[in-house]
């Protein structure tokens, strides 16, 4: 079985697939907190916390300052640009997919007005 390099995508994807971890970074997009900041909302123990931001940290998502006794989190927006760009692949698609769905429903819409002009 071969090693295959890391896939920075499915980490982020797996790191946003929890709501506690998406609140996190929603959090740090304000500016950079301690663990007690970013754990305060929650209903859980502080080794619960550092389990979600290890998740964060090893997605590449946050990463974690240092200034004097205070150790910062902080986010890093690189992984979402990423997963930005993955995502606007399929822009076109859905674009044209929405396209048909109006044409459609006007159609639909002029065969029920005239329905209604004939009754």
């Amino acid at each position: 079985m071969s090693m295959q390099p890391p896939d920075h995508l499915s980490a982020t994807f797996a790191a946003l697939a929890d709501p506690t971890r998406r609140a996190i970074l929603a959090r740090l997009a304000s500016g950079e907190a301690s663990v007690k900041d970013l754990s305060a909302p929650f209903e859980m123990s502080q080794p619960a916390i550092s389990k979600h931001l290890q998740v964060l940290e090893r997605a590449g998502l946050i990463e974690q300052g240092r200034r004097a006794q205070w150790r910062p989190r902080r986010l890093r927006a690189e992984p979402l640009r990423d997963v930005a760009s993955w995502v606007d692949q399929y822009r076109r698609h859905w674009d044209e997919s929405f396209e048909r769905l109006d044409g459609y429903l006007r159609e639909i819409q002029g065969d029920k007005t005239e329905m209604e002009e004939r009754t």
